[in-house]
């Protein structure tokens, strides 16, 4: 195992043979790293944590650290539970769940796979993170943010607390997000506004061009014919076809709790 004499390991954490940690790093006891793993220097991952396999961590990132929520003053772990392949590049910092005295359930800081977290990048206390997330440098998420597969976050983005972003939706840079962001829409502004669908990364994902017409007819609907959310959903209901991207919108919307950008 190509531990760093310098790095400092607890015995007690359960490190997969061929995963690699470089100088200077700490694993705390209760860490697991999966197989084809790469930890780098100066890296801090503590708390309940689980890395799946082929993660790549750069210099200086922080995970599972405990969450900066001044409320979680229990003293209990924090939980991490990080899928595979995913590339977290310097100083990204991501933070475990929190402990209420008030909690009825477990909670947990969830990184699906397949992500790229780019530099100085900050994932909060308890959000949730799907597959195939893009976050550029320096943004960041709130906590209880979750984020669903395939969006990408532009740099400098912040995200408000209890916020969801639906799939394949784009956030340009500098975006203030404080709603919930439609699945497939762009999204760029402050104060935040929505630009239409996302056409570009809807090609990119294989989408028809069937089902893209139908994404623009919602969002027309939405956003530019006048009407008010509930008579823009019997719309959307009677005119668009029955997809299941149709599915997803009326899903988020009937969901959304903090409203729609």
């Amino acid at each position: 195992m190509p531990i760093h004499p310098t790095a400092i390991v607890d015995p007690h954490a359960e490190i997969a043979e061929d995963v690699e940690i470089q100088p200077f790093t700490i694993i705390g006891p209760h860490v697991r790293i999966g197989a084809g793993t790469i930890i780098g220097p100066h890296c801090c991952i503590s708390g309940e944590t689980t890395l799946g396999k082929n993660n790549r961590v750069y210099s200086n990132a922080q995970i599972g650290v405990p969450s900066q929520d001044l409320k979680d003053t229990s003293g209990e772990r924090g939980k991490t539970v990080i899928g595979d392949n995913n590339i977290f590049r310097e100083t990204v910092t991501i933070s475990a769940s929190t402990h209420y005295a008030s909690d009825s359930e477990e909670k947990t800081t969830r990184i699906g796979s397949n992500c790229l977290f780019m530099a100085c990048t900050h994932v909060a206390h308890d959000c949730h993170v799907g597959d195939g997330v893009i976050m550029a440098n320096q943004s960041v998420l709130a906590g209880h943010v979750t984020v669903e597969p395939g969006v990408i976050i532009g740099g400098l983005v912040g995200i408000h607390q209890f916020c969801r972003i639906g799939q394949r939706a784009f956030i340009g840079g500098f975006t203030r997000a404080v709603q919930d962001v439609l699945p497939y829409m762009i999204i760029e502004g402050n104060p935040a506004k929505c630009y239409g669908p996302n056409t570009i990364g809807l090609k990119r994902a294989g989408m028809s061009l069937e089902t893209i017409k139908a994404i623009k007819l919602s969002y027309r609907l939405l956003y530019r014919s006048g009407l008010n959310r509930t008579q823009a959903v019997a719309r959307i209901v009677q005119e668009v076809s029955d997809l299941p991207e149709r599915a997803v919108l009326l899903e988020f919307i009937s969901r959304s709790e903090r409203g729609l950008i």
